[in-house]
């Protein structure tokens, strides 16, 4: 019998509640693993993934990426579009659709790029992707054009359709790959200022209020951000935004020479992190999103100065948050909820179906990436403590994840 904060599963629609307590039934009948003593929460959904597929399989796969995700309770996730060939015309779309449907073990929502080859020069064949597009996305590159992004916001409001942007001013990166803080002048390394993700962010703003589009922002990580979006929403736009757990945890003073440190926005300020604890408990920041990156270990194993940017984290995302955010007290478990569960389907418009994990939240361990179902090795929390491990996963009524017993 599992009655351990089951009340989580009110989520869950009238008619599908007795067809959950059916399955976990049977999965603890069939397991033998179960106790009173395990929680049960909706499947979490993650708006922002790299699954790598097509064009580079030799990082992750829709295999590998969505067992990773169900190993780390989630059963929905938006797939990120800088891919090759790039999701910019029905074609190319239909390219990664296949492979989801061959490979995939949750549901896989893929995003379509904004422009053509995610260049900024051309609107991509938004109309023709709507109907499989989850939203619009140029992820991994910045929309340098101001009348460009307002060109595709008119696009996609037409459509119905959100712009959800990584926000990158090129003309201020200068080669930077940390943030420009101490840490990088300490050691001689370039800096990426702040106000290369919060000016975007404010040009885009003004977008929105003149076109009315709505309109999400990746992975925010200044307190800049997060005072432009905590404005906008006062004023009425329709804006929501993400951070991810990295940047709740870790700031610049946590940097090591290792490729596993690198990721793109950089870890920030302390002041920074703060800011964004700020936001996820006032309201501000409406969803975590991992930024699920992975890489080989070659692209990795370069430093700070020439690794890829990108981490892993689908994994260890709830088991880190609930460790250091839940258990001490910066934020509740019901509102842990809203952030991995409640606001990102609502947002995108993704449903809750028989779909659910299973965590045993009294286990405590050592995060190790060697024990990572991900392609993907690099991540920061190497060696930290936690509590929390995902028992089973299960997603439309089918059980795709359930850990052996001991």
């Amino acid at each position: 019998m599992l009655n351990r904060n089951c009340e989580h599963l009110s989520v869950f629609a009238p008619e599908v509640r007795s067809s959950v307590m059916e399955r976990l039934a049977a999965i603890g009948a069939d397991s033998g693993v179960f106790s009173s003593e395990y929680a049960v929460f909706p499947g979490f959904c993650d708006v922002h993934v790299h699954f790598r597929e097509p064009g580079f399989s030799y990082k992750e796969t829709m295999a590998t990426g969505s067992l990773a995700a169900a190993r780390g309770g989630y059963t929905a996730v938006c797939t990120m579009p800088n891919l090759k060939p790039v999701p910019d015309s029905v074609e190319h779309l239909r390219e990664q659709l296949k492979l989801i449907e061959k490979g995939g073990r949750i549901h896989i929502y893929p995003y379509g790029a904004i422009t053509e080859g995610q260049m900024g020069e051309q609107l991509a064949d938004m109309e023709g992707m709507a109907e499989s597009a989850i939203a619009f996305s140029d992820d991994g590159r910045g929309v340098q054009s101001r009348e460009m992004m307002r060109e595709a916001m008119l696009e996609a409001r037409r459509l119905g359709k959100l712009i959800v942007a990584h926000c990158e001013d090129n003309a201020l990166l200068r080669g930077g790959y940390i943030h420009d803080g101490e840490y990088a002048r300490i050691n001689s390394h370039r800096g990426i200022c702040s106000e290369s993700e919060w000016g975007p962010i404010a040009r885009d703003l003004a977008l929105v209020k003149e076109t009315g589009c709505g309109y999400h922002v990746c992975h925010i990580s200044t307190k800049e951000s997060v005072e432009l979006i905590r404005k906008a929403k006062a004023e009425g736009l329709d804006v929501t935004c993400e951070t991810a757990p990295h940047y709740l945890m870790l700031d610049d003073s946590c940097l090591q020479e290792e490729g596993r440190f690198k990721m793109n926005p950089p870890l920030r300020s302390a002041e920074d992190r703060l800011a964004l604890i700020e936001g996820i408990k006032d309201g501000t920041i409406d969803m975590i999103a991992t930024d699920h990156a992975p890489h080989s270990a070659e692209e990795k194993s370069k430093g700070l100065s020439g690794s890829a940017f990108g981490i892993v984290g689908i994994e260890t995302a709830f088991p880190l948050m609930y460790t250091y955010l839940v258990k001490e007290g910066i934020i509740t478990i019901e509102r842990l909820m809203e952030l991995l569960v409640t606001n990102p389907r609502k947002r995108f418009n993704i449903p809750l179906g028989v779909d659910f994990s299973v965590w045993d939240l009294e286990r405590e361990y050592t995060i190790d990436p060697q024990e990572f179902v991900s392609m993907g090795k690099a991540t920061p929390f190497t060696g930290w403590r936690v509590n929390g491990r995902c028992i089973a996963t299960v997603c439309n009524g089918d059980t795709v994840w359930q850990e052996t017993k001991e």
